[in-house]
């Protein structure tokens, strides 16, 4: 120890004969300390730690009782169409409505009507070469047939049906004349009560006349239980 401090004296005379060479003076005495400077940034965030082990687990809490609802919201936009259900059972009938009004007319095409059904009277064989009249009528409600000359005059332009049947008690043969030219002629041979029949279509337009008309062979009968009878009417308009 004792040599380690005469050592040191002489460390320290050293450096003040050191100093007196050099010109220096004696060191002062220490300043006091400065007055504490600005913190400095915080530095870079540090690399991502590992992850860290599972806590513990929380306690179990009881849920609470439900809230009141709340108000309803505004409607969202309709959805698509699904698809069709299956059938329902049938309901019960429903109680008769009260009838309604009249329509309106159909189609006139449908509606117009042409029709006539004549018998012959009388027990004279009808005139040659003349129309033959068939006086009694069936039906008439147009009023297109005429039983007064056995002329039927077309109202309606379209087409029709006429046809006839005939008793007679011998030969007979009639023509269907239409404006004067014949259409049709139907004859039928034979002596004892027979009855015969003959049809066409014809198409008319209004006011063409249409009649039957006895030849040379003119045995028609009118009397009951041995009627002939003339026919025709409207199958359809143009």
């Amino acid at each position: 120890m004792v040599v380690i401090s005469l050592m040191l004296l002489a460390s320290i005379l050293s450096s003040l004969i050191q100093g007196f060479e050099t010109n220096s003076g004696i060191p002062g005495v220490p300043g006091c300390h400065g007055i504490p400077g600005i913190p400095g940034k915080d530095g870079r965030n540090g690399i991502k730690g590992a992850k860290g082990d599972p806590g513990v687990p929380g306690f179990d809490f009881s849920r609470g009782e439900d809230g009141e609802e709340g108000d309803a919201g505004d409607p969202g936009p309709t959805g698509k169409r699904g698809r069709r259900g299956p059938a329902g059972e049938t309901g019960v009938p429903g109680i008769v409505g009260e009838k309604g009004e009249m329509g309106q007319s159909g189609d006139h095409k449908r509606t117009l009507k042409s029709a006539f059904s004549a018998k012959r009277g009388g027990h004279t064989y009808p005139p040659r070469d003349t129309h033959i009249r068939f006086s009694k009528i069936i039906s008439n409600d147009q009023n297109h047939y005429n039983s007064d000359t056995g002329v039927f005059t077309c109202n309606i332009t379209g087409f029709y049906y006429f046809v006839y049947y005939a008793t007679s008690d011998n030969n007979l043969c009639i023509n269907l004349n239409m404006n004067g030219a014949k259409k049709a002629g139907f004859c039928n041979h034979g002596q004892f009560y027979q009855t015969s029949s003959g049809g066409i279509v014809l198409h008319l337009q209004v006011n063409d006349e249409v009649w039957l008309e006895a030849t040379d062979y003119n045995s028609m009968m009118g009397i009951e239980d041995h009627d002939s009878i003339f026919s025709g009417f409207l199958l359809f308009p143009d």
